[in-house]
């Protein structure tokens, strides 16, 4: 649920700096890694499934680290907030409609959280699973055969939990889309047209971009334990 904007609806300063690059192609390569796990897991081939799970691994293994190291915007401190914040937020919605919000609002934040973490336990299971058929992850053979098939059982029971996030997701954007934010648009180009650059309290661009050579290093070593993994 990512929301970008503000509160003002000034444009003076034209449209805001609000998601760093490596934000930005994170979200869109884990939209397709999840969507190709998802997909493979019902109609096959496993090979393909076996290959995006450990993208998937690995771009959840770079997003924790950019949730620290990243811009602004993508750091779990500026969008992870307490109960109070979620509710009053909640309040605002229902009372004065979706306005628009800097980054992640305070519901959004939360679910990114939940999708990051499902997915973590989907991906981390499913290293240990076992069809008992051909198919098994990398690491099964590390466990016994009654261990790998509990987590084999939570690999697959936590997809539907997966499923129920997505919907949640994808409805959320639906009515933020129609309540006239142009989040999409904001995913794809990092900046948004709810939001004047000059408001108050808006970041500037350069708080708002993390680093570039910061986010290639993370990435290779993320793509590299996703690989090593793989190879186990």
């Amino acid at each position: 649920m990512a929301q970008a904007g503000n509160d003002s609806g000034a444009k003076a300063g034209g449209p805001a700096y609000v998601w760093d690059l490596p934000t930005r192609l994170f979200h869109w390569g884990f939209v397709g890694a999840v969507a190709t796990s998802l997909w493979t897991s019902e109609f096959g081939p496993m090979e393909i499934h076996l290959i995006s799970g450990h993208v998937v691994l690995g771009l959840l293994i770079f997003r924790i680290v950019w949730g620290v190291m990243g811009g602004r915007h993508a750091r779990f401190s500026s969008f992870v907030t307490g109960p109070a914040k979620v509710i009053e937020y909640a309040k605002r919605l229902k009372s004065e409609g979706a306005k628009p919000h800097v980054g992640h609002n305070p519901m959004g934040g939360w679910s990114v959280v939940a999708m990051l973490l499902v997915l973590l336990i989907q991906t981390v299971t499913g290293l240990f699973s076992n069809d008992d058929i051909l198919t098994e992850g990398p690491l099964a053979g590390t466990v016994s055969k009654s261990t790998s098939d509990f987590l084999t059982y939570i690999h697959h029971l936590t997809s539907n939990a997966v499923y129920a996030l997505i919907g949640l997701h994808l409805l959320a954007v639906v009515f933020y889309t129609v309540k006239g934010n142009a989040i999409i648009a904001a995913m794809i180009n990092g900046r948004s047209n709810d939001i004047d650059a000059g408001a108050p309290g808006v970041p500037s661009e350069d708080e708002a971009e993390g680093k570039l050579t910061t986010a290639i290093m993370i990435a290779a070593v993320a793509a590299g334990i996703a690989y090593a993994v793989l190879k186990a």
